[in-house]
């Protein structure tokens, strides 16, 4: 053995001839602290297959700044296409720009020092405020090869371009977003930067594996298309076999909607592929002349236009104070969702926008110090969104405020109950200051080890 690699393991690790370090593959690793900022880390999992050769590597980020959750949730896709996964745990809602930059660069950084990376096939992801950040770090460093985007688009304020990254838009059928996802899927339909858009049965979420495995898919693709991987026959055959069943499955149970989607997304992943690509859009042609389709697109307009109509009398009743209006509201909206009907995904959107605009009124409210104002908004908000973390923190925070330490404590162990994990954040938070946060710090910790 060489000397400096006897050197590197009384260090704590083996490092090759170019730096690499020899990370356990098929391991999730929930905190790699970076080298040149101790308070940047990630989580990481490098693929089954090990990292000696390079690799391609998706780069993921939480809104929540939780490396790990996306992590667990897809690491056996990771598996399956040989991609490095690496998950931010300081990028979040809340930072601005320049913080993103930076969080990035150290990231980018470290990662690149320490794994085998395939600069050809560097791809970011993220849901929510991490999609955000997903499109914002591909628009600002060339080499972004491609961008998957759950739950939002691009950065407030930047319109669809001719970008150098493919982008791919994942949107639940009940996410609040999904009308701003789909807008802005047509504005890049007038542009030439490759997209495309799933919508899958969900809400305002990380999308579901097989979801996810169809935004990887397109990556692997891409990287066809463009030379950058050999063409394989028996993957883009196996991916073809499944697209007819699945365009098959729709069309007899008369979801002709679903059955568009599929040959569109079909169509433009296999375009300069195969040549089966021309199959679906042979299918898709004749999809968009079914009188049957048209009804249901025609039907789907009518519904979304309905949904804006409705948000736009809901803004009225922001201004006053009506709970029993809000109550009344909620609980119509909860049960209509519950019903299987062609307005199920409607009403689930309105429920997620009313938790989205509550969130945003109680938040600015606690910030000016309005402590009656957002004890209203932020009681509207658990009552919306029970299981949103960020409700439960708030109503805390207010608690705080009032001196209430066993309703704050009790409200904050709702919070972790229901996702939080942000141990930062509860030490710098200054209603907590003087509280002994030992039972929810010990409950996080318990929720971390899970």
């Amino acid at each position: 053995m060489k000397i400096f690699q006897i050197i590197a393991l009384l260090l704590g690790g083996y490092t090759n001839s170019l730096g690499h370090e020899p990370f356990p593959a098929g391991k999730l690793i929930e905190r790699v602290v970076c080298r040149t900022d101790a308070t940047q880390t990630y989580a990481l999992y490098i693929p089954i297959k090990g990292n000696k050769g390079s690799l391609p590597v998706v780069y993921l980020f939480d809104p929540h700044g939780d490396g790990t959750l996306p992590l667990k949730k897809y690491r056996s896709l990771a598996d399956i296409y040989g991609f490095i996964l690496v998950g931010s745990n300081n990028s979040k809602n809340g930072n601005d720009w320049q913080v993103t930059g930076n969080i990035w660069q150290h990231l980018w950084d470290d990662t690149k020092s320490r794994l085998n990376i395939d600069d050809k096939r560097v791809y970011t992801c993220g849901f929510s405020g991490g999609a955000k950040v997903a499109s914002y770090v591909a628009l600002q460093h060339r080499g972004i090869k491609g961008v998957i985007a759950g739950g939002a688009g691009l950065p407030d304020g930047v319109p669809a371009g001719n970008f150098g990254f493919s982008f791919t838009i994942l949107a639940g059928e009940g996410d609040m977003n999904l009308t701003d996802l789909v807008a802005t899927n047509n504005d890049l339909n007038l542009t030439h930067t490759r997209h495309r858009i799933i919508i899958f049965e969900g809400k305002h979420e990380w999308a579901p594996m097989n979801v996810m495995n169809l935004a990887f898919a397109g990556l692997q693709f891409d990287a066809m298309r463009d030379g950058i991987v050999p063409k394989d026959k028996g993957y883009i055959e196996a991916y073809v076999a499944k697209s007819k069943t699945r365009l098959n499955d729709y069309s007899n149970t008369g979801q002709l909607i679903m059955a568009h989607q599929e040959c569109t997304l079909s169509s433009l992943l296999l375009d300069g592929v195969t040549d089966e690509a021309n199959w679906f859009k042979q299918r898709l042609t004749l999809l968009q002349k079914n009188p049957q389709y048209q009804q249901q697109r025609q039907e789907q307009e009518f519904l979304l236009s309905r949904e804006q109509n409705i948000k736009a009398g809901y803004m009225q009743h922001f201004q006053q104070e009506d709970r029993q209006y809000w109550t009344t509201v909620i609980h119509d909206l909860e049960t209509k969702a519950a019903v299987k009907s062609v307005e199920k995904a409607m009403y689930q959107r309105l429920l997620a926008y009313l938790s989205l605009a509550f969130y945003s009124l109680s938040n600015r409210l606690i910030i000016a110090g309005e402590n009656n104002g957002a004890r209203y908004f932020t009681d509207l908000y658990k009552l919306a969104d029970p299981t949103n973390s960020e409700a439960w923190y708030f109503s805390a925070v207010l608690h705080a405020r009032e001196k209430d330490i066993q309703h704050a404590e009790s409200d904050l162990l709702k919070a972790v109950g229901n996702g939080f994990r942000d141990k930062g954040r509860l030490a710098l938070q200054p209603e907590f200051k003087t509280f002994d946060m030992s039972r929810v710090t010990a409950a996080i910790q318990r929720a971390q080890s899970r």
